[in-house]
């Protein structure tokens, strides 16, 4: 029978920052089974204690961001009588952020997700990209930083989200053949237009899940290899023609793809800087 592990994840604010640093740890190991058990807005001892009442009962391994010290020392203290490996995911970033600044930690739980200027960036940014999500609110779409181009189910929403997220005001237009390319795309001065692309195989592998998923079972050319690699010739000539940077998805997560995006808008800053 194959062994199950436990992790448990102990935060006094979401937990966010805690499930994406362990999350991202996790990717590294493949083929195990386990159970990932989140106690967020940790900040009392009663919620500390009854949190660490659940680890006992499924012993593993503790990752935790609690910046009460006294909670913390508890925490430490439970582990070691529990014999639990536990783990301050903030513990080293804090100390030398605070040896570099000079200065020590405020202890106050929560206080990267604080609403300042930065939040509402995002928030308009996210507000932003849903209102310009496949190829809605043209007449605005100069406002965009970056427009990303491509072909149906080349994970061009997903990645405008996650954009978004991080701030950025991101818009997005299909590519559909026959189709002739909206005007205030090809004339865009202001906003970075990018070309995502996929393998044709990997995109009519994509284009018939979707379409099973919707109960649709007719054979058309959305899902023909030969129409598909015509379709993706057709865009990467597109990309070359108005000389937009490009980027094959095929295998690429939507972090990834991000990433990318976001390299590129750092490059086109400097450029003009």
């Amino acid at each position: 029978m194959e062994q199950k592990f436990h992790i448990h994840l102990v935060s006094d604010a979401t937990g966010e920052t805690l499930n994406a640093i362990v999350n991202a740890a996790m990717a590294q190991f493949e083929g195990v089974d386990v159970q990932v058990h989140s106690y967020a807005l940790v900040r009392s001892e009663h919620q500390l204690q009854r949190s660490m009442d659940h680890v006992a009962i499924s012993p593993g391994l503790v990752f935790f961001t609690l910046v009460n010290p006294r909670l913390r020392e508890m925490l430490l203290t439970r582990c070691g009588s529990l014999n639990i490996t536990c783990v301050d995911v903030m513990e080293r970033p804090v100390a030398e952020l605070s040896k570099f600044l000079g200065i020590t930690e405020t202890h106050r739980p929560g206080g990267q997700h604080e609403v300042d200027q930065r939040y509402l960036a995002r928030i308009e940014a996210l507000n932003f990209t849903i209102q310009h999500d496949d190829g809605q609110s043209l007449d605005t779409i100069h406002d965009a930083e970056v427009i990303l181009v491509g072909a149906s189910r080349t994970s061009k929403t997903p990645t405008c989200v996650y954009l978004a997220i991080r701030g950025i005001r991101a818009a997005n237009v299909p590519l559909v053949p026959g189709m002739v390319l909206p005007p205030v795309l090809t004339g865009a001065k202001g906003p970075m237009v990018v070309g995502l692309w996929v393998s044709p195989d990997r995109l009519v592998q994509v284009r018939r899940n979707r379409l099973a998923s919707m109960g649709e079972e007719r054979s058309t050319n959305y899902i023909d290899l030969d129409s598909v690699r015509t379709e993706i010739a057709v865009t990467r000539k597109l990309f070359e023609h108005h000389d937009w940077p490009q980027i094959d998805v095929s295998r690429r997560s939507i972090e990834e793809t991000a990433a990318a995006v976001m390299n590129l808008l750092t490059e086109r800053r400097e450029k003009n800087a």
